[in-house]
């Protein structure tokens, strides 16, 4: 029975072990590791952090509405005769003695206890408190909008590098297959040239054919390792390992055409849409800046006690009042209201300059993904056609019917091809991706139509 036990337990630990050996080898897919540089980035952390900072300014302009309250506790002892001729009268402990002139000029040193209780509030700044609201209102949406902007370029950056990683990793299977090829056919000039049916230059050549592969393996392996630290940054996970990622088909994406695409851009870019609330923010700050000027009123008041000692009796007092002002001499202000008008001025040319960036930017994604869809089948076809080439060259070199310079041209017209398809295949999909974060539409989700 014991043994059974055993075993079944063996059993169980063994399905466990394979269980998590198979989850392990699970490979890393493309809307995984999108998933985990939004939040691990440090670009995305950064947006994060701008839009509660903008969050918090906004919460801290209205706070300019709320009445100020303050508590004060103040101990305090000295022979001033102003202050203990003060002290005495505020605790309302003078007496007949205290009118002497020996009193008066030289009076005994005396403490006073006194706990104040203080409030302001405006109650009207020419609306220039308002305006200041709208304003970090609006910029609290320009930093959310932002954080949009810089989370799709993440996303952007993320399918870039896992695509680089890919075509680098067919670069290497490239490079590797052809070394092997360039193996065995030094093996074959060898005997081609110990059979009589070859002179010596022709394995000369293959050697230093196999030479040249070994040097392109070398090199597409470095390339590798150089996309690999690209994901990982792109990812924000430095020590991310070098593990399989999920293989994405070659397939062709929607068509969008160019006027609807910027229309697309015009309405959903988030970065455009940020300075958008970035200009209005500067239009309420210059009408703040304006009724500056304005007058300002406010309420104040105050209620104080003081005593000889902390515990004590002691007299109270209040005073309250209502407070006018108006700057007759405002060059601080006028220079604030320079610096408004050229901050709104600022905004206007750096809102127009976006519109014209989003149009190139769009015009060229959409260029550069048909462009990318043409090249596509022109390099399956043409890897097509450099094989067949290079399978009948073999043929006939095996036959004496070619030399060695007709095959090993064969053989680079044939890794040419295959490096260019794939990097057609990858290039359309960064392609897609480039339009859609033109079009201000790129979004995890998207991981899905190009996975």
């Amino acid at each position: 029975m014991k043994h059974r036990i055993s075993t079944a337990v063996w059993f169980v630990l063994l399905c466990a072990t394979a269980a998590t050996g198979a989850a392990a080898q699970q490979p890393l897919t493309l809307r995984q590791a999108i998933a985990e540089a939004l939040g691990a980035n440090p670009e995305a952390r950064q947006a994060e952090a701008a839009t509660r900072e903008a969050s918090a300014q906004a919460t801290l302009a209205r706070t300019a509405l709320l009445p100020q309250l303050n508590f004060t506790e103040d101990i305090s002892r000295g022979d001033d005769p102003v202050y203990a001729f003060g002290s005495r009268l505020r605790q309302q402990a003078f007496t007949q003695a205290d009118f002497a002139l020996n009193a008066l000029n030289k009076p005994q040193p005396i403490g006073n206890f006194a706990t104040r209780l203080s409030g302001q509030w405006l109650a009207f700044d020419s609306f220039q408190t308002q305006k200041r609201i709208r304003a970090a209102g609006q910029m609290q949406k320009s930093a959310a909008f932002s954080a949009q902007a810089a989370n799709q370029k993440i996303v952007l950056d993320v399918v870039s590098a896992y695509q680089a990683v890919l075509y680098a990793e067919r670069r290497v299977a490239v490079a590797q297959q052809e070394l092997e090829t360039a193996q065995a056919l030094l093996a074959s000039v060898d005997d081609h040239v110990q059979a009589g049916l070859a002179v010596e230059s022709d394995r000369m050549s293959a050697e230093v054919n196999m030479a040249t592969r070994q040097q392109e393996q070398i090199a597409a392996e470095g390339n590798l390792e150089i996309a690999w630290a690209q994901l990982r940054v792109a990812m924000g996970a430095p020590e991310l390992p070098e593990t399989a990622l999920a293989p994405i088909a070659p397939h062709s994406f929607p068509p969008m055409a160019l006027d609807a695409a910027l229309q697309t851009a015009y309405k959903t870019r988030p970065d455009l849409a940020a300075v958008d609330q970035a200009q209005s923010a500067e239009a309420a700050a210059l009408s703040a800046a304006k009724l500056g000027f304005g007058p300002r009123i406010s309420a104040y008041g105050n209620w104080e006690q003081d005593r000889p000692t902390f515990a004590g009796a002691g007299g109270n007092n209040w005073v309250a009042g209502v407070q006018l002002t108006l700057d007759i001499a405002p060059i601080a202000k006028r220079a604030q209201l320079a610096d408004a008008r050229a901050a709104r001025d600022r905004i206007d040319a750096q809102r127009a300059s976006y519109r014209q960036q989003v149009q190139l930017q769009v015009t060229e994604a959409e260029i550069a993904l048909r462009t990318a869809e043409l090249s596509v089948a022109t390099a399956e076809a043409a890897r097509a056609q450099s094989a067949e080439s290079l399978r009948i060259l073999r043929n006939r070199y095996g036959a004496g019917l070619a030399t060695i310079t007709d095959l090993l041209r064969a053989e680079d017209a044939e890794r040419a091809s295959q490096n260019n398809y794939w990097q057609a295949v990858y290039g359309n999909a960064v392609a897609y991706a480039q339009l859609l974060f033109a079009t201000g539409t790129l979004s995890p989700d998207a991981a899905e139509e190009l996975q």
